[in-house]
């Protein structure tokens, strides 16, 4: 059989069967077959399918790949190889676009921490377990957030600190404030949940050059720090927390 013969039979059954298996049973090589077909001067013959590609594509706002729209193809009535779907989207242009995840974080997370408290709420002296949160106060003017600190010793406040945004700075300001009223030795240990604020930069700069030990909850276990979620509540405090009205 001529090879120009081959190259035709596979041309007619390129939509049956795959380009490489037919050149393969044929024993002629893909290149010879795509420059025979280049050499063929037919007019456009896959611009039908190509439309009927582009009006799946507009319909799926350009989402499909091609396996997705041999499968749409199908549905209507078009059967067409996987392979030459493929084909005729990259040569017009029809090809999915592919969205990326865009990830909205409030702060830098770099740091997490071991649960070194792992629901031991017992000291045996101050400031050897202090644990924080933020907590959200609802008010007349707007909300209120109230960083605070409590040492687990004698469960008092250590220190707080408000403000109206739930940032960095603001557990940041709670910490120095803590640091200038108490002793802080390098057994301290300071418990927090995995918000933003505690897995900072800032906040791992900040504990390090305080000598604190930092502690940290697991992810969907709110327990260890639930102590400190409830701290604002309670009447015996170092430093009594401001009224809000």
């Amino acid at each position: 059989m001529k090879t120009s013969i081959k190259y035709n039979v596979i041309f007619r059954h390129k939509d049956k069967y795959a380009i490489s298996v037919m050149c393969k049973f044929f024993n002629v090589s893909r290149s010879g077959y795509y420059g025979y077909i280049s050499r063929m001067n037919i007019p456009a013959w896959d611009l039908p399918l190509a439309e009927q590609i582009r009006e799946c594509q507009e319909k799926c706002g350009k989402t499909y790949g091609y396996r997705r729209v041999h499968i749409w193809l199908e549905r209507n009535g078009i059967h067409r190889n996987a392979k030459t779907i493929l084909r005729v989207m990259q040569k017009y242009g029809l090809l999915s676009v592919i969205r990326r995840k865009r990830y909205h974080r409030c702060g830098e997370y770099l740091h997490k921490y071991p649960n070194l408290l792992n629901r031991d709420f017992k000291a045996s002296r101050p400031n050897q377990k202090w644990v924080t949160d933020i907590s959200y106060i609802h008010t007349s003017q707007g909300t209120l957030y109230l960083s605070i600190i409590r040492d687990l010793y004698d469960n008092s406040i250590v220190a707080y600190k408000t403000g109206t945004e739930q940032n960095i700075n603001l557990v940041l300001q709670t910490i120095k404030a803590a640091k200038r009223k108490e002793k802080v030795t390098a057994e301290l240990q300071l418990h927090s949940d995995q918000g933003f604020q505690y897995t900072s930069q800032a906040y791992f700069k900040l504990t390090q050059s305080y000598d604190i030990t930092p502690s940290m909850s697991r992810v969907g276990n709110p327990y260890d720090n639930a102590l400190a979620e409830r701290a604002y509540e309670k009447k015996s405090v170092k430093s009594s927390p401001p009224m809000i009205k």
